[in-house]
């Protein structure tokens, strides 16, 4: 792994030149893992070599002079090897234990919290949002840094049954993905269509085949060509507006939050899950959501205090049932809960060939 690859002009540069000479070193051909702290990792090669990383969290968008800082710290405390994690988090590596403490002072003295490792809860990953995302509900950004500064504790401490893993989506295409808490927006009303606009900018048969449940048609409104919604058919995803803004489904009224809970990728224990929905209707109430706040330290309450060790949140609702949990975490059960689905063969519009 010491030498480079040949470049591919597409490509991005090969990552081998910039690890950790100890890492480089030892690529592939560790001995064992461990963690001695809340966000510090340590590493043993089979070749005796060790290496500690410290994790700290920090937000998705930086500026030059917050990036100028991180790199600051990774040039006095840590050698000058950093590397970012899949959640935003940002990582440090050190080749003594004896520069662990003076780098996790110095990255708390610049705000960034170190944790995030283990049975803690993770650094939410978000979508973009208001910041460039084309068809966003709401600031998913704001959402993080609102609901991150609730769960600070959970975040520096390793005190969960297991590892929780959040999630944001800033509309109802998920985006964020799947999580053991997942907060996705919720547009309750079909979208609202200005006519005089919709033959300038769109082009309706791309509309028409974007929607997954084929409600929307072709029609000639006022004398000029346009497009209508079926309103019973219309399951208010959104997935109209990107192609078609004249096709408005952002509302500041009827544009909600909901909250998802079970999803994991892992197949660790039990297979990979979808997360399902116990909330809905909650206010998109920025700039600290303060009723998606509670609802979410309810539950990250309860499963821990219910759950037993290294049970995912999945893992607990699968032997508990889910009427225990809505039980115990006091959240309302409603007909919309109930997961009915069957004609997806049927109905769900998985083609271009549109069956009205």
């Amino acid at each position: 792994m010491s030498e480079m690859r040949d470049p591919i002009e597409s490509g991005v540069p090969d990552h081998v030149q910039y690890l950790h000479p100890l890492m480089k070193k030892n690529y592939g051909s560790w001995k064992r893992h461990d963690r001695p702290r809340p966000g510090v990792l340590h590493h043993v090669a089979n070749s005796g070599d060790e290496i500690w990383t410290v994790r700290a969290g920090t937000q998705r968008q930086m500026d030059v002079y917050t990036v100028r800082t991180l790199c600051d710290i990774a040039d006095k405390f840590a050698e000058g090897h950093v590397r970012f994690t899949t959640r935003s988090n940002i990582e440090f590596m050190v080749s003594a234990e004896s520069k662990v403490a003076p780098l996790i002072e110095a990255l708390g003295k610049a705000g960034f919290p170190v944790g995030g490792t283990g049975n803690s809860v993770s650094m939410i990953s978000h979508t973009q949002g208001w910041l460039h995302c084309d068809i966003p509900g709401t600031d998913a950004s704001g959402v993080v840094k609102a609901l991150m500064d609730e769960l600070h504790s959970e975040f520096i401490k390793e005190e969960m049954p297991n590892r929780v893993k959040l999630s944001t989506s800033c509309c109802e295409i998920n985006c964020g993905g799947q999580a053991d808490i997942a907060i996705v927006v919720q547009h309750t009303k079909p979208p609202k269509i200005n006519h005089d606009l919709v033959a300038n900018v769109c082009e309706r048969p791309t509309v028409v085949a974007r929607c997954p449940v084929a409600a929307i048609r072709p029609a000639l409104v006022n004398g000029k060509p346009s497009l209508e919604v079926d309103e019973a058919k219309c399951i208010c995803c959104g997935a109209c507006f990107p192609p078609c803004p004249p096709m408005q489904i952002n509302d500041p009224e009827h544009s909600k939050i909901a909250i998802w809970v079970g999803g994991k990728n892992s197949n660790a224990r039990i297979r990979p899950t979808f997360h399902k929905l116990v909330m809905s209707g909650l206010p998109n109430n920025a700039p600290r959501w303060p009723e998606v706040a509670a609802v979410v330290k309810n539950i990250l309450k309860v499963y821990k205090e219910d759950a037993r060790s290294w049970e995912r949140l999945s893992d607990w609702v699968e032997r508990i049932g889910w009427p225990q949990f809505f039980e115990k975490t006091g959240l309302p059960f409603t007909k919309f809960h109930i997961d009915d689905w069957r004609g997806s063969r049927a109905t769900l519009n998985a083609s271009t060939h549109i069956r009205f």
